[in-house]
Order: structure tokens, then sequence, then C-alpha cells
């Protein structure tokens, strides 16, 4: 399944992941590696295809991200998107300038070469996404141009190395034949097989497992996420009762999580479930505490602690399993090097070293949507599977200021009500993370003829692809009207209500 791939070289491109994704949807299987890979290891690899993405750097700068010439001599069939379409023409003795006039938008693509296999299909004049401040002035020799635009040259090739490039972004859905043009690459230039599915991935994984961990045990820290949901079927299915998963309950879950993750995978799938009340713990080293980053360390290490003392409880576990999903392991071999820390991640993690337990990540290599795919598959009930991401130090980073016992019941019911509201109006797989704020802020307020003084809070709920930029959801006011009277109206406690309209960037999705 893995020789049948397309391999893409990352050059810092914000579009990367969804070439991929694109890809996968096909059914042929796409990985993303940082421009730098060593030649030895593609071709180890192996791949039928090979695709440059694009990137944010000026090739004629002495930063560039450059790669080995060697790569074009491989006889590897290549697409070369944006800046790899400009490094691979500058490279083989072309010539890429600053374009006089800086291209982002939609443009008209018209096509030199309507034999060309990349435009199988597609007509003369459609439109296309550009994102572009360089562009190749001299085709490189062996290069000839099979498209343009008003203002470039849009589409080469060299036909006797197998080598395409495209100065546009086809994986946008701006680009209107975009799919079509990875299509024409992926199997008329290429050559790949349509192999890469759920079911088989989930066969070949259960398999992989069952071989791995031979009569041993796995440990699991199970939240009620998709992910370590997931992970957590996924692993059962291949070992049964040798798999062990701890749920701690940190007093910082949502409304009935608990209860719910036991019905769903201690009752319907038989699952070895420990269940931790870590609630007194947890909120006893938070009090007092503001600042969101101390919060997050404090959530991560009582975690840690509480997970360490339960996994020394057990006997023979040699393997950890983990939810990690693709995405994770793309930004950890990020190629734009350090970075300031905007805040710690989202998901509690770290366990000591000391614990000596080989990792198990059977979910490493899919996208949430894969992820999500491979839940049904397996039999999770929808409400399970389509879950909204849920940050690991969990509502101690929705409460806005210190977090108490008070503060986070009051929150639960709040969003409790936001969720069930957006499930019933059949807006919640519509939206891609949702979910409820309180503000250490208090007001006066109205209540009957009673004058009432108490917490704010704020409806957030964000539109996302891959949750690295994010937008507002529109939702409707009569929807929004519903929520805010039945919110103030039942939880005692809030008696006004907000909605976020920011976007990421310049605001996160969650607020701390």
């Amino acid at each position: 399944m893995k020789k049948n791939s397309i391999l893409i070289l990352d050059f810092g491109s914000q579009y990367n992941q969804l070439i991929a994704r694109r890809i996968r949807e096909m059914g042929v299987y796409a990985e993303i590696v940082p421009y730098f890979e060593p030649i030895e290891k593609i071709k180890e690899r192996e791949p039928k295809g090979i695709i440059l993405s694009g990137g944010p750097a000026s090739v004629y700068l002495e930063d560039a991200f450059m790669i080995d010439k060697e790569i074009y001599n491989l006889g590897i069939p290549m697409l070369t998107v944006c800046y790899g379409m400009q490094l691979t023409n500058y490279l083989l003795g072309g010539k890429v300038e600053a374009a006089a006039k800086q291209e982002f938008g939609k443009a008209h693509l018209l096509i030199d070469d309507i034999e060309s296999p990349l435009f199988e299909g597609i007509p003369n004049d459609s439109q296309v996404w550009m994102s572009h401040q360089d562009h190749v002035v001299q085709l490189a020799p062996g290069f000839k141009q099979i498209a343009h635009t008003d203002s470039c040259i849009a589409t080469c090739c060299n036909e006797e190395k197998n080598i395409y490039g495209v100065q546009f972004h086809p994986e946008v859905t701006h680009t209107e034949y975009g799919k079509e043009i990875y299509k024409n690459f992926v199997f008329n230039i290429a050559k790949c097989e349509e192999n890469w599915s759920m079911t088989n991935y989930i066969d070949e994984t259960v398999k992989n497992i069952k071989e791995k961990v031979g009569d041993k045990k796995v440990l699991l820290g199970l939240s009620g996420g998709v992910d370590s949901s997931v992970a957590a079927t996924l692993i059962h299915k291949a070992i049964g009762d040798q798999l062990i998963c701890i749920f701690v309950d940190t007093g910082l879950l949502r409304k009935n999580e608990g209860k719910t993750v036991m019905e769903v995978y201690a009752e319907n799938f038989h699952m070895n479930i420990k269940c931790v009340d870590a609630e007194e713990r947890f909120l006893t080293k938070l009090a007092g505490v503001s600042d969101p980053e101390k919060k997050r360390k404090i959530i991560g290490n009582e975690f840690i602690e509480v997970f360490n003392e339960e996994a020394s409880k057990l006997e023979d576990v040699d393997f950890l399993a983990q939810g990690t999903i693709y995405p994770d392991v793309i930004e950890s071999q990020s190629v734009k090097g350090p970075s300031m820390t905007i805040k710690s991640h989202h998901n509690v993690g770290g366990l000591p070293e000391d614990m000596h337990f080989t990792l198990l990540e059977p979910l490493r290599e899919l996208f949430k949507d894969e992820v999500r795919k491979v839940g049904r598959e397996l039999g999770i009930p929808d409400h399970m599977v389509d879950r909204h991401p849920f940050p690991g130090p969990g509502l101690g980073i929705r409460i806005l200021g210190d977090v108490d016992k008070e503060k986070a019941d009051i929150l639960r019911e709040a969003d409790a009500i936001f969720i069930e509201e957006l499930r019933k109006a059949d807006l919640y797989t519509k939206v891609s993370q949702a979910f409820v704020v309180l503000l250490p802020v208090k007001s006066v307020g109205v209540m009957g003829d009673v004058r009432t003084y108490e917490y704010t809070a704020v409806l957030r709920s964000a539109n996302t692809i891959d949750f690295m930029t994010a937008t507002w959801s529109k939702l409707p006011f009569d929807f929004l009207e519903l929520v805010s009277n039945r919110i103030i109206n039942e939880v005692k406690g809030i008696n006004r209500l907000t909605y976020d309209i920011s976007s990421k960037p310049p605001a996160t999705i969650e607020w701390e």
C-alpha cells in the first residue's frame, strides 16, 4: 500500500496538508516529509510520484530552502507547485525574478497544450488560485510552457523527465479543476493504483498491532475525545483485554463525561477501563492560579502524576498507546524550525522517561477526517465520532482567571446547553468546534424584579479545515437568542451572554 504512494516535500506551505488530503481522498496514500529528506531515504520509500509543495521563501535569496538536484534524476514523475516550480526551474538553469505585480487571488488559466496529460478533461479557460510574489521568467532547458495566465507562465513541463510545474495552487477549492489536475498527475502521470481505504487500513493496522504486541499488555490514557477513543477501539479489536485504559476525571471535563465514556466503551465495547476520580486533587492544585500557562502546566503535571500512580499499580505492561494523529507528526517535523511558543499544546503529554514503555501510535498516519472514518468503521456511535476537539486541560482553560468547582459546574451546564441546541438544530456537524467560555467578569442584571450580579459567558463557534486558520461561525441570530435565553434562565451564575466573532489569526480558537 505504501509503495503505491505520493511523497510530498514540504517547503513550508500553508497548504501542504491539504495536498495530502486531496490525494488520499482519491484512494492513494500520500505522505509529507521535510524538503531536506535525504535522497537515499526517498529512494527507500519507492514513491510512484513526488510533489514539491509551495512555500513562503524566494529561491534567489541566501536562506532559500534548497534540495539535492539529484532528485530530478531519480526517474520518478514530479509535480512542482508554486515555490516548487520556481525552485525546479532555478536549479535546472531557468530564471526566477520578483514579479512586478504580486499575484494573490483568482486568475484565469489558459491552456497552451490541450494534449498534455495534466489537463485531461479540463476546459481551456478556468479559474485558479494564485499566491506568489516571484515568477519564472525563463524556463529551464528541456521545459516548455503548457499554460499561462495574463501575468505569468502558469504551467510547464519537461516531458523527457516527466516533471510538471504549476504556479497556482490546485489543492484549494478556489481552483475550479484542482482535484482533476491532481487526479491526472496521480493516475495518468504517476500511474498510481487506488488502494488506500480505511477498511484496508484497519485490517493492516490490526495485523501489525497483533504482531508487535504479542502477548504483552498495552496502557492507554482514554480521554473520551475522538483520537484516544478511536485508538483504544482499534487496539482493543486487535488484542482485547490486553489493553488497559485509564480514564482520569480531572473535574474539568464536560457534563456527564465519565458516565458517557463508561457507557460507550466499557459497557458496549467491553473495554477494560480504570476510572480515577481526581477532581479534588486538580482543583486544590489550581486554587488561586489565574495565569493560563501556569494552569496548563499544573493540569499537565498533575495528570502525569495521577497516570503514573495508576500505571505503577499494573504489572507486565510493555506498551503505552497514544492517539497521535498525522498533523501532530507533521508539525513536529516542521521545516520552519523553532518558533515562539504561542501557548502550550492543548493535549496533555510528556509522560516521565523512567516509565520505559514502547510507544504504540496506531493513528499516526491519519488525518482527523480519516480517524473519524475509522471510528465509524469500528462501530463507534456518531455522537462520539463527530465530537468537537476538547483540550487536554479541559475547562481549566475555558474558565478565564482562577478555577474552582463552582465555576466549573456553571460552565459545564452552559456548555451542555449550547451543544444540545447545536445538535437539535442540526448545526453541530456543520461547525468545527463550539464551546462556552466563562469570563472573570460580573455584571448587573435583572431577573424578575430582582437585581443580579453574576458572571458573563461567551459563546464560541469556529469553522476550519485544518485548525491552523479558522473563521467564526455565522450562526443564525434566532438560534443564538434561543441559546442565550436558555443559559441565562437555566444556569444559575450567568446573567449575560456574548458571541465571539474573531477569526484565527489574529485570535486563537481557544481563549487561553
